[in-house]
């Protein structure tokens, strides 16, 4: 159910990178992808959820740390 991207999500560049930070998050709360589907509706819907924004927030530092190194490294010149 939740382990198929959208078409959208599957063409960014980023998706390879969300889609495994959303399973390193998982597998450090001890689950598998697949553990979704046997779980209660509530209880995967709230991993995912938690899973998507360490996710989102993780890729947002990386954004960040990227936009930065790049300015400070045309500001030396």
């Amino acid at each position: 159910m939740y382990n198929i991207p959208t078409r959208i999500a599957s063409n960014a560049p980023q998706s390879p990178l969300e889609r495994q930070l959303i399973i390193d998050f998982l597998k450090e709360k001890g689950y598998q992808p697949e553990d979704l589907k046997r779980l209660p509706r509530k209880k995967s819907k709230e991993l995912m959820s938690q899973a998507c924004t360490f996710a989102s927030l993780r890729l947002a530092e990386i954004e960040a740390r990227s936009k930065f190194r790049r300015k400070t490294h045309f500001e030396d010149r």
